[in-house]
């Protein structure tokens, strides 16, 4: 048993980077696999980590989420489907912190997602979930890389 503290989640399996973003401009890229399901994105730093957590941007989550293979989403309010006709196997994420953007590609298609525009008034972080392993369906890590040059 792992004990509790302040900054782990209790109810799901997600972690935080161990860098904070409070400006500038930060890439890095994520190997997703063949996972069925998982959460890329980045969170605030006062974020809500015990019980049930909304998440959404107004909660201080900006993120891409896949579910079931195939059924990809932004957990906006309400939430955007996303259909995407190549499935990815590396995302890529590029935080603007004084432009409050969150840019999300899909690195092997060279294919832009999505960008979220808002407002950071906080340090930010990035947010991974590889999900539950769904009784081996979903095994596999989340392979995570910075990267030094900026997407086109």
């Amino acid at each position: 048993m792992v004990p509790d503290n302040p900054e782990r989640f209790d109810r799901v399996v997600c972690v935080l980077g161990r860098e904070a973003i409070s400006s500038g401009r930060h890439y890095w890229e994520v190997e997703v696999g063949g996972k069925t399901d998982w959460d890329l994105g980045v969170a605030r730093q006062s974020i809500n980590r015990k019980g049930k957590i909304e998440v959404t941007p107004s909660n201080g989550y900006w993120f891409l989420s896949l579910r079931d293979k195939n059924k990809y989403a932004f957990r906006t309010e309400p939430s955007i489907d996303v259909h995407l006709n190549l499935r990815p196997h590396k995302i890529g994420i590029f935080v603007d912190f004084e432009k409050g953007q969150v840019s999300f590609f899909n690195v092997d298609a060279k294919i832009h997602i999505y960008t979220f525009n808002d407002t950071f008034n906080e340090c930010i972080y990035p947010f991974f979930s590889p999900c539950t392993n769904k009784s081996g369906k979903n095994e596999g890590p989340l392979t995570i890389s910075p990267v030094n040059m900026m997407p086109e």
